[in-house]
C-alpha cells in the first residue's frame, strides 16, 4: 500500500470540480478542503463545497502498489431548502463520475459513487449534503 497518491487525488478532484462548468454555476470559486474561511458572524452568500474526510486502505495486488480512497465532499447551502443544494449536489456527482482526472502520481482505476445524506445544521439554518465516492488507484511510479 501507498499513501503517496493522497495529495495528488485531492488535487485531481479539486480540479475537476474547478473546471466543471456546471459545477463553477453552484459554486464559483467556493471549494475548500478545510475550515470555510467566512468569519464567525458573517453567513457566506452562496453554496459552497468542502472536500472532506478521507478514509484508505490497502489495494495492493502480488505485483502493484494501490490504494482505495473513501472521501467525502460536502455541499454547504446557508439558506432554508435543500432545492439549491440536491442541484449542486447532482452536479457533484456528475463531474466526479465524468471526469477527466489528471493525476500527478499513480492511475485512477475505479471512481465510484457509495452514498449520500442530507442534514441540518445550526439551529435549521443550514442545509449540507455529504456524498462519498470511491477512488481505486494504482501506483505507477
Amino acid at each position: 500500500m501507498t499513501y503517496a497518491m493522497a495529495w495528488p487525488l485531492q488535487e485531481a478532484i479539486y480540479t475537476v470540480l474547478c473546471d466543471n462548468a456546471v459545477c463553477a454555476q453552484f459554486f464559483g470559486h467556493r471549494v475548500f478542503d478545510g475550515p470555510v474561511p467566512f468569519p464567525a458572524e458573517a453567513e457566506p452568500e452562496g453554496l459552497y463545497l468542502t472536500i472532506g474526510d478521507e478514509q484508505v486502505r490497502d489495494w495492493s495486488t502480488a505485483t502493484d502498489d494501490g490504494a482505495e480512497h473513501v472521501v467525502l465532499l460536502t455541499v454547504h447551502a446557508p439558506r432554508r431548502g435543500f432545492g439549491d443544494a440536491k442541484q449542486a449536489a447532482a452536479a457533484v456527482f456528475q463531474a466526479l463520475i465524468d471526469g477527466p482526472y489528471t493525476i500527478s502520481r499513480g492511475r485512477i482505476v475505479n471512481v465510484r459513487f457509495l452514498e449520500s445524506r442530507t442534514r441540518r445544521q445550526e439551529n435549521d439554518a443550514l442545509r449540507e449534503i455529504e456524498m462519498r465516492f470511491r477512488y481505486v488507484l494504482e501506483d505507477t511510479d
